[in-house]
């Protein structure tokens, strides 16, 4: 038996990668929202653009109708992205269609839309997509198997297309399960891990703004891609309380394993029936904190788990190996300091040659972190007056943020040195949220306005 048949059942069982996954998606492909190793990085891919700005290495760019925080995906020569198409007439403000977009990604070319919104509106929300000025229904970004594509909405719609653009199915999660109990817009993104697409709904057990009902339940669910059918759903209970109840992250695989952050624990699970493996928690010492919604999804590099705590509070590296239940200190390789730059309310960190890297949104810095014990290899104080809250994107020896004003800085991952600054947002945007996308040496960016290629 030569290397390869000895290897490939045990990668098949630890979930490194599926048959499904051998046969449709390319070693250069962007299929989800934190890439093909879920964790931000590119790392098969040496030479990446570093000198661009808005005048020079775009290889195309196209507007789009709607601004949305939803990263756009590369597979199979395809770009797939979320949108909204906002209405023009003043009296229906919040008002509009959820957009399903797929682009040509050698030219740029618009080769199919399609108005995936069902129209649903959960009780007590008076617009159709958007719950408030911050964010909007098409927040979530999609995934692809390579064969098909699924787009999910904040609204509980679920929609998948053949790279035709033709609807294979279609489903609306609250009309199945019951209104969301979210004080802000739900925009977890689905997972599809082995054949099967997971998505979290980690949500307040109480209505909120009149949305959701009473003694309502956080669950996972498990469906079939092929059909949208529930294979599982898998009621994750917490003794969080309020909005510290509230996960907007998404799914992450690791290792036969789904692990999920939210409602004060990082919990582990089996991709089969749902079943907890383990937990850890909590940063929320005696859940006395009710508003601690958690925004970034966890993170698996050097052999631990990254998990952020909201709001200032600090980052906890968590063992791999956990089974059972564990809190305090049990299970945890190291946490950052009170107070210190180690610490991210909504971006999701990266983990990209052997190190995290951590943007802290509220302190204005991105940080090289050794996964080990949590030393700080260097911390650079990010410019200028606006947010930095979409999550770093790694590939090329270079680091990829991007501001809410549609500023993209290019950072040495070994020296921690800005190397470009390209401002791609228009003069009056101000809240850009997606992530950097890498493919095959390119960069894809979306802004409010606009999709980029760079080459």
């Amino acid at each position: 038996m030569n290397l390869i048949q000895y290897i490939t059942p045990f990668l098949f069982t630890v979930g490194l990668f599926s048959q499904e996954n051998l046969n449709r998606l390319g070693p250069d492909d962007w299929p989800s929202w934190r890439g093909p190793s879920y964790n931000g990085s590119a790392s098969g891919q040496s030479l990446l653009p570093t000198d661009f700005g808005p005048e020079n290495s775009i290889k195309w760019k196209v507007s789009l109708p709607g601004p949305s925080a939803a990263t756009p995906i590369i597979v199979n020569g395809k770009v797939f992205i979320s949108s909204i198409s906002e209405s023009e007439d003043p009296n229906e403000k919040g008002k509009g269609e959820l957009l399903a977009l797929c682009f040509d990604r050698e030219e740029g070319t618009l080769l199919w839309q399609r108005s995936a919104g069902s129209g649903y509106r959960p009780s007590g929300d008076g617009y159709d997509f958007l719950l408030h000025n911050k964010s909007n229904y098409a927040s979530p970004s999609p995934v692809s198997d390579g064969k098909n594509v699924i787009y999910f909405y904040g609204n509980g719609d679920l929609v998948s297309y053949s790279f035709k653009g033709v609807e294979n199915w279609r489903r609306n999660l609250q009309q199945d399960y019951g209104d969301f109990c979210f004080q802000w817009t739900f925009s977890s993104s689905p997972t599809l891990y082995n054949g099967k697409l997971y998505l979290p709904i980690l949500q307040r057990n109480e209505p909120v703004h009149g949305r959701g009902v009473s003694n309502a339940t956080s669950f996972l669910l498990c469906m079939n891609p092929e059909d949208g059918t529930t294979i599982w759903k898998h009621d994750r209970p917490s003794d969080a309380k309020k909005e510290s109840l509230e996960s907007f992250g998404t799914i992450i695989p690791h290792r036969g394993q789904l692990v999920v952050a939210g409602g004060d624990v990082l919990t582990g699970h089996d991709p089969l029936s749902g079943k907890e493996l383990w937990r850890w928690g909590t940063w929320n010492e005696n859940h006395k904190q009710e508003w601690w919604r958690l925004v970034p999804s966890p993170v698996f590099g050097g052999g631990v788990f990254l998990v952020c705590a909201p709001k200032k509070a600090p980052v906890f590296a968590i063992k791999s190996d956990l089974v059972g239940t564990h809190s305090g200190s049990r299970g945890v390789v190291w946490k950052s300091k009170e107070q210190g730059n180690l610490t991210s309310d909504v971006p999701t960190p990266l983990f990209y040659e052997k190190r995290f890297f951590l943007l802290s949104d509220l302190r204005k810095t991105l940080s090289k972190v050794n996964p080990r014990n949590g030393d700080v290899e260097w911390s650079l104080a990010l410019p200028g007056k606006y947010k930095w809250r979409s999550s770093p994107t790694g590939g090329g020896g270079v680091i990829y943020l991007m501001n809410h004003h549609g500023e993209v800085l290019v950072i040495s991952s070994q020296l921690g040195k800005v190397l470009n600054s390209a401002k791609l947002g228009s003069k009056y945007e101000d809240n850009v949220r997606s992530s950097v996308a890498i493919s095959k040496g390119q960069l894809f960016v979306r802004t409010n306005e606009n999709l980029y290629c760079i080459d």
